[in-house]
């Protein structure tokens, strides 16, 4: 049984979303709320695994929803399902510590892949919106050096290659494709990965990395390598 809570304002949409959850989730169990402080109060209540998360609500931000669920449900996936592709919108949310960003105005068929994605543990990320994050960090990459007070974090040359597809949007099944290895073996070096740079998601991944200069070090290693 998966709980999941589903902050949608418009019914339409809710009843959309369901239905695309259900084919996924082993038998979910929906609390629907429309609004910040109803979702707020099911969070007090009941235990969420995972969270669909609208950002323009009638009383606030989906964003404050995402982080009371993280503070008190750590282990709950929470993913922002919304119609907002823009900067201002979207980092605010993945620095509050949204498991993934999903686009509305995809097919059904994508999103039922993203959310078997979640379901497997991957973190849903609408492959437009993991370019923008790249575009993003790269832009400012080039306006600016890498901060100088930052802990030392060493990756393997493996850890490299798979952090850059990761961040570039590509399923672990993708990447043990082009990298000729298993999916677990892949799964493994993400955990790996994702300890070393103390973060819990594809999202996070990205912006650590790259703050730390480490897409800089991946490129320059493949260089030399050809």
């Amino acid at each position: 049984m998966t709980n999941i809570l589903l902050l949608e304002d418009v019914p339409e949409a809710s009843a959309w979303l369901k239905v695309q959850a259900a084919e996924v989730f082993k038998e979910p169990v929906f609390f629907e709320a429309s609004r910040v402080n109803a979702a707020l109060a099911i969070i007090a209540k009941e235990q969420i695994d995972v969270a669909l998360i609208d950002l323009g609500l009638p009383d606030g931000s989906g964003v404050d929803v995402v982080v009371a669920l993280r503070e008190a449900q750590p282990k709950a996936q929470a993913v922002v399902v919304t119609i907002h592709d823009d900067d201002d919108h979207l980092f605010p949310a993945l620095q509050a510590g949204a498991f993934g960003y999903v686009l509305k105005d995809h097919s059904e068929a994508v999103i039922v892949d993203q959310f078997r994605r979640m379901s497997q543990g991957e973190p849903p990320l609408s492959p437009a919106i993991a370019r923008r994050v790249m575009a993003h960090f790269a832009s400012r990459s080039s306006q600016r050096e890498r901060p100088r007070n930052v802990p030392h974090v060493v990756l393997t040359d493996r850890e490299n290659e798979v952090l850059l597809r990761v961040a570039k949007g590509y399923t672990l099944p993708e990447i043990a494709v082009q990298l000729n290895l298993s999916r677990h073996t892949i799964s493994d070096y993400v955990k790996q990965i994702y300890r070393k740079l103390n973060v819990s998601s594809r999202a996070e991944a990205a912006l650590e990395a790259q703050r730390l200069g480490l897409f800089g070090r991946g490129r320059r290693a493949q260089a030399h390598a050809g």
